[in-house]
């Protein structure tokens, strides 16, 4: 980036929830390259809030477009709910900011992300996708066997998550598609995006996918309800808080707490089994690729615990892993001795130590004038997957990619 290769970097974040402060925000506050230099968010209790959480005599707007007006800004990090993201990223590439990066997904329908990439185009800034899991040693280990053919052709990938924290998307803003795109792409766009990666070779054409509600409804809340006392609305002022198992307690730090809600209304600690939800707590995805290969995907968010369980399917052998046994890949040959192979430890850090290295890879990008990891056509096609899946488990019915976007639209290769 020409004179910045040897100064700290600014850096504006937009949007100060809990993956704007709590991940990128606390990261580079660890770093000696790069400073957050302005925050935004409509919110003013939550920016105080934000910038005590730093330690940080910190310019705050109320208003990205006067940050982004005011503000000599080498890059930007946009992380506010799913339905700003391509809102938010264009307002920065055309206020001149030349790098951005957005958490995933880069927008909430594949004709946005084609919006952003036309932006790209036209001011010649670059966006990165928060991609994280790419960067988990396990996920890159997975990338290297396929490339190296130990077990053949691609045939089929297969990935079961759990998610003991996901009911709590039934309490926030993520609940309703029409902020989120639904879950197939707020959450799903991380598992789709490393389905095209891991099979490079082939683009999704058509999607299938079910998905329900089956546990988070009225119908069964797991304790008994007195007629004369209502639950919730909300967690904070419910009657039966006390004997709730999925009572919501997390108010990030202080970030969205009663005096921010007084600010704003909005809360993240709604009742999950009466909130006006109107997205999954469990399905199924299938994706079809052009080049012969199929992948399924399934959510569930009602669970104990945390993992992603892969199995690659390829014509001379498969290989198993999971998220939770991140140091090893278990391959078994279709001839010859299965074998067990060694993953580098992950460092520290949340998504298993995956998100301090996308934050890595972002600013080596702006010094270096290198790619990142993720780019604009990743990002869309995640998107549209995802779109895919919202679709047809609404409508019933098969849905081809083409009839959301054209993936071969060369703005994306920006």
């Amino acid at each position: 980036m020409g004179d910045g290769m040897d100064r700290v970097l600014d850096i504006g974040i937009i949007g100060t929830g809990a993956r704007g402060i709590g991940c990128f925000g606390t990261l580079i506050g660890r770093r000696t390259d790069a400073r957050v230099a302005a925050l935004a968010d409509t919110n003013p209790v939550r920016l105080a809030v934000a910038a005590g959480r730093l330690s940080l005599e910190v310019a705050r707007y109320t208003d990205a477009g006067e940050m982004l007006t005011r503000e000599r800004l080498d890059a930007v990090i946009v992380t506010t709910p799913d339905r700003f993201h391509a809102t938010d990223v264009i307002a920065a590439l055309r206020a001149g900011v030349s790098h951005v990066l957005v958490d995933k997904p880069l927008a909430t329908t594949a004709q946005d992300c084609l919006r952003v990439a036309q932006a790209a185009r036209e001011t010649g800034g670059h966006v990165a996708i928060g991609f994280n899991l790419r960067h988990l040693p396990l996920a890159r280990k997975i990338k290297e066997i396929i490339q190296d053919g130990l077990i053949g052709d691609l045939m089929l990938i297969q990935n079961q998550e759990f998610y003991d924290g996901g009911r709590t998307y039934m309490a926030r803003w993520n609940r309703r598609r029409e902020w989120s795109g639904g879950l197939w792409i707020h959450k799903g766009s991380h598992d789709f995006d490393i389905f095209n990666w891991w099979n490079s070779r082939g683009t999704p054409m058509r999607v299938g996918a079910f998905a329900g509600v089956n546990a988070l409804r009225p119908d069964e809340i797991p304790f008994a309800v007195t007629p004369d006392t209502p639950v919730g609305p909300y967690c904070g002022v419910c009657a039966y808080a006390d004997i709730c198992p999925d009572r919501v307690t997390d108010t990030g730090g202080g970030l969205f707490d009663d005096a921010a809600a007084q600010a704003d209304g909005y809360r993240k600690d709604l009742c999950v089994f009466l909130s006006d939800k109107d997205t999954h707590d469990n399905g199924i995805a299938l994706v079809e690729y052009d080049n012969n290969v199929r992948a399924s995907h399934s959510e569930c968010f009602i669970c104990n615990f945390d993992d992603r369980r892969y199995t690659i399917v390829g014509d001379r052998g498969l290989l198993m892993a999971s998220v939770a046994s991140p140091d090893r890949i278990e391959l078994r040959p279709r001839w010859g001795q299965d074998q067990i192979i060694a993953v580098p430890p992950a460092g520290e850090g949340m998504h298993g130590g995956a998100d301090p290295l996308l934050l890595e890879d972002f600013l080596s990008s702006i010094r270096g004038g290198t790619p990142p990891a993720s780019t604009l056509r990743d990002g869309a096609r995640a998107v549209a997957v995802g779109e895919a899946a919202e679709i047809s488990w609404r409508e019933h019915r098969l849905v081809n990619v083409g009839e959301l976007a054209d993936l071969s639209d060369p703005a994306l290769d920006v």
